[in-house]
């Protein structure tokens, strides 16, 4: 632990930082791209198909994005590395041949023109982006297994540095492809190819000392009384990729109500600036869940001062959003930062407001995550998302096909009552999972 007593701010605020600032500068990667798809050739069409493409790849990444956390609670020691390594290379595996079969063409086509109902031309345009976004879930999957040593290894500041690694990479990449005048949609799904492959890369060497120092230990339990098999790991992480899955494969049912929705390329156009801007604010809370998970202590000791903690930084991130979504500055950020055309940047304002809450919303969800995986009681962080998901949708459908509403608008509606509904759930299963800690360890 970083302290020996009961934490303060300070100590939390000292381990979380470099977490946040990786967050944040992820967060950034989003609206920069955005903004220079915005200034090539056929914006509104290329912003669309990037977002499908960025959707679409996100369902593939979700049964390992939760690897980072598993890797935070169960890598102690020589036998967890490997078996977390050879679990983690199995993922990725199946995820990576998974997305070359949605890559065949006649594949693709029915499911986005077909099912989804995308133009002819933005299906082609999601579809080159896809072919790019090929690496994107496996290297993912990949850094945040060792991000999750680095961890627990409380060298977060090499986090952050992996960060900015993808960051210059990515950042580089969108440059040189604007300058030659690349279809805006290649730019995106290059750019974030080459920006996490090389935060990968770099990932994994940053953690050569704390792997060699797990190598050398011997072999200890997690925290559990049960030994650390594959029968166990598999146990605790499907309740979690299924969290991803759900939570991620939302996203093409919100496209397709987009695309039966009034405005509908306007709404796949905005969505994604939309959602740039809330997740610069969403981040600070979901770099909290694996801060929380490697301080919370044996006993919960510290709950307190982190539960604290999280209220604070809830406050702060609505207010921030808030600063921005309800004043002047939101034409500033839409038109001017993101580079939208004044109609698409009116367009924006709406869904934009009525999604402020979620920040703080997520900054809930996190620190109720983190209490259960830490009790190794991840079954209800899988009901809360199906909850969720099931919100989402629910609410799509009655604002679109009963009440005719503005698919982006729509959209935003439903994702913050659909977080609001995991939240409520979780409260109880939370306050559960602190008991059973310190009964652990009574």
């Amino acid at each position: 632990m970083v302290c020996l007593g009961v934490m303060k701010t300070r100590d939390i605020f000292k381990f979380w930082l470099p977490l946040a600032a990786t967050w944040l500068m992820m967060a950034v990667e989003g609206p920069f791209l955005a903004a220079i798809i915005a200034r090539l050739a056929e914006a509104k069409f290329n912003l669309a198909a990037y977002g499908v493409a960025y959707s679409l790849a996100l369902i593939m990444e979700a049964p390992i994005i939760m690897l980072m956390s598993a890797s935070t609670a169960l890598v102690k020691n020589r036998d967890a590395y490997l078996k977390m390594r050879r679990f983690t290379n199995v993922l990725n595996s199946g995820i990576t041949i998974l997305m070359l079969f949605l890559v065949i063409p006649p594949v693709f086509y029915f499911l986005t023109e077909e099912l989804i109902g995308l133009p002819t031309h933005v299906v082609r345009l999601t579809h080159t982006a896809m072919v790019i976004l090929l690496p994107w879930p496996a290297a993912i999957g990949f850094r945040r297994f060792y991000q999750g040593i680095l961890i627990r290894s409380r060298l977060t500041r090499l986090v952050a540095v992996g960060t900015v690694i993808r960051l210059v990479s990515m950042a580089t990449t969108a440059i040189a492809l604007y300058l030659v005048k690349v279809n805006g949609a290649t730019v995106g799904a290059a750019a974030l190819s080459a920006g996490v492959t090389a935060e990968a890369i770099a990932g994994r060497l940053m953690a050569i000392k704390p792997t060699r120092a797990l190598l050398a230990k011997e072999e200890t339990t997690p925290n559990t009384s049960q030994p650390l098999t594959y029968s166990y790991i598999t146990k605790f992480y499907i309740p979690l990729a299924l969290t991803s899955i759900l939570s991620l494969g939302v996203h093409p049912f919100v496209t397709f109500f987009l695309g039966k929705s009034r405005f509908a390329i306007e709404s796949l156009a905005v969505l994604p600036v939309v959602n740039s801007l809330v997740f610069l604010f969403r981040s600070l809370g979901l770099s909290y869940q694996e801060a929380v998970i490697a301080l919370i202590g044996d006993n919960g000791k510290d709950y307190i001062p982190l539960r604290n903690f999280a209220i604070i930084m809830a406050i702060l991130v609505v207010g921030g959003l808030g600063l921005i979504t309800f004043t002047p500055l939101a034409a500033v950020w839409f038109r001017h930062i993101s580079g939208l055309s004044p109609e698409l940047t009116l367009f924006a304002f709406a869904p934009a407001q009525v999604m402020t809450l979620l920040p703080a919303l997520t900054v809930l969800i996190s620190f109720q995550r983190s209490t259960l995986v830490s009790a190794a009681f991840t079954s209800p962080i899988t009901t809360a998302t199906a909850i969720e998901v099931a919100g989402i949708v629910l609410v799509l459908w009655i604002s679109i096909y009963y009440f005719n509403a503005i698919g982006a608008v729509a959209a935003a509606l439903a994702y913050t009552i659909g977080r609001l509904l995991a939240n409520l759930y979780l409260i109880p299963k939370q306050l559960e999972a602190v008991k059973k800690i310190r009964r652990s360890q009574a």
